[in-house]
């Protein structure tokens, strides 16, 4: 142990700011401390949600009252039964499987049959797919 000196430590404080205020920041700064030396009234203003991670509670207010005012049944549009006919008819007339059909459109099989089956929300971009690789209208009059 003889070669080995004493361990030392450096235990400067080290003090971390923020940036340095801007030109704006500094200038109204200056004007505040010299109201005060002059003793002029200086008016503040706090901000309610100042250096808070809240947000705006007048924006859920709304939500909130809109969610409240609906009263009518909560629940996602499902697939007409004549739209579920109708893609059944012409996925069987063009002799395509549901796997075979949602390969054409890009989606997966399971779409199709959600589709047929009338548990799909109808999507009218899917709808305008199945449409065009079946060269039939499947919504509306044919």
């Amino acid at each position: 142990m003889s070669g080995i000196g004493p361990i030392n430590q450096d235990w400067e404080p080290v003090v971390i700011r923020k940036k340095a205020p801007n030109a704006a920041a500094k200038k109204d700064e200056k004007t505040v401390n010299a109201a005060r030396r002059t003793g002029a009234e200086i008016e503040t203003v706090k901000k309610s949600n100042a250096g808070t991670n809240k947000a705006a509670s007048s924006s859920t207010s709304l939500n909130t009252r809109k969610l409240d005012d609906d009263t009518e049944n909560l629940a996602h549009e499902r697939v007409p039964s004549d739209l579920k006919k109708n893609l059944l008819q012409a996925r069987m007339d063009k002799k395509l499987t549901q796997a075979q059909l949602a390969q054409l459109i890009n989606e997966k099989p399971q779409v199709i049959q959600e589709y047929e089956s009338g548990k799909a929300i109808p999507n009218q971009q899917i709808i305008g797919k199945l449409e065009r690789v079946l060269g039939t209208k499947l919504r509306g009059k044919k």
